[in-house]
Formats: structure tokens, C-alpha cells, sequence
């Protein structure tokens, strides 16, 4: 039985919206830089805003484009931009328990992006029942919309914003990865978990050092996980 502690609140997508909210610092950022790679790739304003709003898939969109400016066909586009989303398989079943039945959710299901995911694993278990696809709703609205805005902006107006502050280009880029290590700081609260995601930052570190870029997430997630399970059934077997 789950001993997660619940607490009730009067409105759900409101309390989805303020908790999403600090996604919105890594999001609009990085869409701002998908949107002026996306128009000095060819592509116009529309197609940048459509892609954003249809694939809303982050990295597959920064590979969709370059993939697109190299004259790559499409049928190899379309399969490498669901390799990349294929890490989807593993985020549906690990929020399947938290999701009531109901005809929404495979439409809402397009705003699960890494981040949301991350975010309603820890929140959607601390709702009542009738109280999570309201929240849901409110969280990925806001970040969905972020994404979309953010990219028109980027195609609108990003090449002038860089050219008048030269330093936001070179920050832009790391907005993404630093919210994912915002994301992952509050789970160094427990010895299975402190050792299989600094590992895990070691392995990747040293194969993507190795030359071995392609396959430094992938493994280096793979192991941790391993090790993750490894620990964590020692821990509650010992003695």
C-alpha cells in the first residue's frame, strides 16, 4: 500500500499552473533557440510554430531540423524522431497507477514531456483521485504554451534579441540541462539514490569523453538503473 500522504486542494489546474511555473525558465529559453535554428534552416515562422505545437518534442525537434537542413528523406526523420521519443514507453507505464480512467487523458498525454513526467510522479501520488487530471491539465498547458510561445519568438524576433545581447545565445543552450538538474537535486536524499545517479553522472561523463556520444545517455541510464535496484535491494535485505 502505497503510505504516500495526500492533502486537498481547491483547485487543481491553478495549483498544476504555480507548479509547472519554474519549468517555464527552461523552456521558453531553449524554444527561443529552436525557433531561430528552425528559421536559419529554411524553415518558415508557421512550420516552426506547427512543429512545436504538433511534435512538442524538444531534442527530436533540434534533430528534426538539422536532419531537414542536410536534405535527409523524410521516412529517416520520421524514424529517428521516434527513437528519440521512444524513452515515452518507459514514462507510461510508471504513471499509469496515478491516472484515473477517462477519456482526456490520451489527449492531455501529448504534454508528458520529461520534465512534466518528472514533475507528476512526485505530485500526481500526492492528489486525491478526482483531483489529478485537473492538475495535470494545469501543468502541461502551461508548459505546452511556453514551448509553442517560446519558439515563436525565437523565429520572430530570436536573431535580433542575440545580436543585441550576444551572452543570451550562449546561455540559452544550458537552460534545459540545468532544469533537469533542478529536477534530479531533491532525489540525493537516500544512500540507493545518491549512489546510482552520481554513478550514473560518472559513466556518462566518461563515455561521452570516450567519443562514445551516442550511446552516453542510454548506457549511462541503463546502468544507473541497474545499480539503483542493486543498492536498494541490498539496503532492505541487509542483515
Amino acid at each position: 500500500m502505497n503510505s504516500t500522504s495526500h492533502f486537498t486542494i481547491h483547485s487543481p489546474w491553478r495549483q498544476g499552473l504555480r507548479d509547472a511555473l519554474p519549468l517555464l525558465g527552461g523552456y521558453i529559453p531553449v524554444a527561443i533557440s529552436f525557433g531561430l535554428i528552425a528559421m536559419q534552416a529554411g524553415i518558415s515562422i508557421w512550420e516552426a510554430i506547427a512543429i512545436s505545437t504538433i511534435v512538442y518534442a524538444g531534442a527530436s525537434q533540434f534533430l528534426f531540423v538539422a536532419m531537414f537542413a542536410s536534405g535527409a528523406p523524410l521516412w529517416l526523420i520520421i524514424i529517428m524522431t521516434l527513437l528519440i521519443n521512444a524513452r515515452h514507453v518507459v514514462y507510461g507505464p510508471n504513471i499509469a497507477p496515478w491516472v484515473p480512467r477517462g477519456r482526456a487523458w490520451p489527449l492531455l498525454m501529448h504534454g508528458l514531456t520529461d520534465q512534466v513526467f518528472a514533475l507528476a510522479l512526485i505530485r500526481l501520488p500526492q492528489l486525491e483521485q478526482h483531483q489529478r487530471q485537473g492538475w495535470f491539465t494545469g501543468a502541461m498547458l502551461i508548459a505546452w504554451f511556453s514551448w509553442i510561445g517560446g519558439t515563436a519568438l525565437g523565429a520572430i524576433a530570436g536573431e535580433e534579441l542575440t545580436r543585441r545581447w550576444p551572452l543570451l545565445g550562449e546561455v540559452m543552450p544550458f537552460a534545459l540541462p540545468a532544469l533537469f538538474l533542478l529536477l534530479i537535486i531533491p532525489k540525493f536524499v537516500s544512500r540507493p539514490w545518491v549512489i546510482s545517479l552520481s554513478i550514473t553522472v560518472i559513466i556518462a561523463l566518461v563515455l561521452k569523453l570516450g567519443g562514445l556520444i551516442n550511446v552516453a545517455i542510454p548506457l549511462a541510464a541503463g546502468c544507473g538503473m541497474l545499480l539503483y535496484y542493486a543498492v536498494d535491494y541490498r539496503e532492505k535485505h541487509r542483515g
